[in-house]
């Protein structure tokens, strides 16, 4: 059904106006969701206050993690004065913790807190496999990550039937370093993960650069490659019931 005009329409967000909840040392995912941006609809960014981690461990990661994840309901709270529509997830890490079930909870909580909706990572990849047509059930994941967060998102997409074939974890010694990884670097994962047996590759970490890249290599790779940011903005769109085509950033965001 045709979305509902706001009763006191922003001057420049007449359609939605999107609260966007990233980590204060994520400097990839704001510029993203502004580059996806359709008209009528504007982002407004709530920064999670944490400190940028440095020398990472698998250990330390988590705890790094579950400390955004505390920090999260403040940064709600903050962007809610600006009376958005909707809110919108701009870490992935967290979103898959726990499995299904443990995603689920995460969103209730913070859409309590909120009393808005939430898009989360976790779940625009799944509804994005849905939309290429249900057929995506073996892929392979590229995170800036450590390994026990890639077993969490292994975890998740089991639950949903997923099976995460192989992964590659980048290890980035600090939060911001996830935003410097070369695009080089990036697309010669994606070639190592490639193969026969996957039906697409997923990208997760929001500071991770991708959506360009993503877009390209589906080109080449001939098969889906889904970058988060480009799945949950895409999500955030649709579940709004915006349909607006985005052209440049990949099937998604084009087709869908």
């Amino acid at each position: 059904m045709p979305i509902k005009p706001r009763p006191n329409p922003d001057a420049q967000g007449s359609r939605r106006l999107f609260g966007v909840l990233g980590p204060s040392t994520n400097t990839i995912v704001q510029p993203d969701f502004d580059d996806l941006r359709v008209p009528g609809v504007t982002n407004h960014y709530s920064r999670i206050v944490v400190e940028d981690a440095q020398a990472i461990s698998d250990e330390t990661f988590m705890a790094g993690t579950l400390e955004i994840s505390r920090n999260t309901f403040e940064a709600v709270r903050g962007v809610l004065t600006c009376n958005p529509d909707y809110l919108v997830m701009g870490m992935s890490a967290v979103t898959f913790y726990g499995g299904a079930e443990g995603a689920q909870q995460w969103r209730d909580n913070i859409e309590s807190e909120a009393g808005l909706k939430l898009c989360t990572g976790s779940q625009s990849l799944i509804e994005a496999f849905k939309a290429y047509g249900g057929n995506i059930k073996k892929i392979a994941v590229l995170s800036p990550y450590f390994p026990s967060a890639n077993a969490h998102v292994a975890h998740f997409m089991s639950d949903h039937g997923i099976d995460v074939v192989r992964d590659t974890c980048l290890r980035c010694p600090s939060w911001t370093a996830i935003a410097q990884v070369p695009t080089e670097t990036l697309r010669d994962e994606l070639k190592a993960l490639d193969g026969d047996d996957i039906d697409a590759l997923v990208q997760v970490g929001t500071n991770l650069s991708m959506t360009r890249l993503a877009a390209a290599a589906e080109m080449y790779l001939g098969k889906p490659v889904i970058a988060i940011n480009t799945a949950t903005y895409w999500n955030a769109l649709r579940q709004n019931n915006i349909t607006d085509k985005v052209y440049g950033f990949g099937r998604l965001m084009e087709e869908f």
